[in-house]
């Protein structure tokens, strides 16, 4: 797996070694997001390995393939802040493109000397975003794998970029490549630059909350840990050439996000100075912010055999709780490498 100290990874690591008896490597470089506490509770387990590599080393990526002899890849390692994409895309380019292509690479080197049996049984599952899909109208019909490709940002073009590889390589070379896209995630561990975590911790400590625009975008929400079963479910079951849509058809707008954000926190940390709502701030919107993003997942529900089992309201209150209790996690990083402040902000 790469990107497993990530936070979308680091959810499938500690899943994997939770609840299935799959050994796994975790490729990670270790970027400014991500961090090895996210797998401290299985770094132990002798089922987990972490390679410190970057998946642009070619190289690096076959000497992993031939020493660890992977039965599958799970690609998850991705620069996915569509701020930063704004005002630097070049490392978006490098990881999300290059590296994608640097994997694949290996990967069907690797391939090409396992036996047939071995060949037949192998998978590349490249986890990518509903971003790459465009955006919707309050009136259009959700995305399904079916949706035209229409990436508006320097990180969805990235990732569009690399799904475009992968389905490639299964096509041209026969690599037995399988895509899942999928909505925004929410949940622990999730780095403080995002709009959840961010918005929760600046409640905690009484600072304004910003929301862009006025609020309106509507994203479709995904507890991370549903969203690490499913995974883990297509890397045992999908089927190569596939496409599989993976969301909980939970839409909710910012705005209603961040009031509901409040509306917990004041439950279980009450403010004296009154309810957190008056810390709402309307901020400049971002160049390009697409309205509206949200998934069919039938398809993947029946192929995978598998449903989002917490609605945002369960998620959420999950969540807001973790950064209740992990404070030292987050401070750590609030002190050290992200304070808050607005990322790219350059038009």
């Amino acid at each position: 797996m790469t990107g497993g100290c990530g936070f979308i990874g680091s959810a499938v690591v500690r899943h994997i070694i939770r609840n299935t008896e799959h050994s796994v490597l975790n490729v990670d470089c270790m970027t400014y997001a991500a961090s090895e506490d996210t797998v401290a509770e299985v770094a132990s387990d002798p089922r987990y390995s972490h390679a410190r590599a970057n998946i642009v080393n070619g190289v690096e990526m076959q000497r992993l393939f031939e020493e660890y002899r992977p039965d599958a890849v799970m690609h998850l390692a991705a620069e996915s802040h569509v701020d930063r994409s704004i005002d630097g895309p070049g490392v978006f380019i490098q990881t999300n493109v290059v590296g994608t292509y640097s994997l694949l690479e290996a990967a069907r080197k690797y391939w090409n000397g396992l036996g047939n049996e071995e060949k037949a049984a192998f998978r590349f599952h490249h986890i990518s975003t509903d971003e790459v899909f465009g955006h919707l109208e309050p009136n259009d019909p959700p995305f399904t794998e079916t949706t035209p490709y229409d990436p508006r940002s320097p990180y969805s073009a990235s990732k569009a970029s690399s799904d475009h590889l992968v389905r490639a390589w299964y096509h041209t070379y026969g690599l037995p490549t399988f895509v899942t896209n999928t909505t925004n995630n929410y949940g622990v561990w999730h780095f403080p630059e995002k709009l959840i975590p961010l918005v929760t911790i600046n409640a905690i400590e009484g600072r304004e909350l910003p929301v862009y625009g006025k609020g309106e975008n509507i994203r479709d929400w995904l507890f991370v840990e549903d969203h690490a079963e499913a995974l883990v479910r297509a890397v045992e079951i999908g089927k190569p050439g596939e496409t599989y849509a993976i969301g909980a058809r939970q839409p909710r707008t910012n705005l209603e996000v961040v009031k509901k954000i409040c509306a917990v926190l004041d439950e279980l940390l009450p403010d004296p100075e009154g309810p957190r709502e008056r810390l709402i701030r309307y901020v400049t919107d971002r160049p390009g912010h697409d309205f509206r993003y949200e998934i069919d997942p039938s398809h993947a529900e029946k192929e995978l055999d598998w449903k989002a089992k917490n609605n945002f309201e369960t998620g959420i209150r999950k969540t807001v709780q973790w950064y209740l209790d992990n404070r030292d996690w987050w401070e750590g990083i609030r002190s050290k490498r992200y304070t808050g402040q607005r990322l790219g902000t350059r038009a």
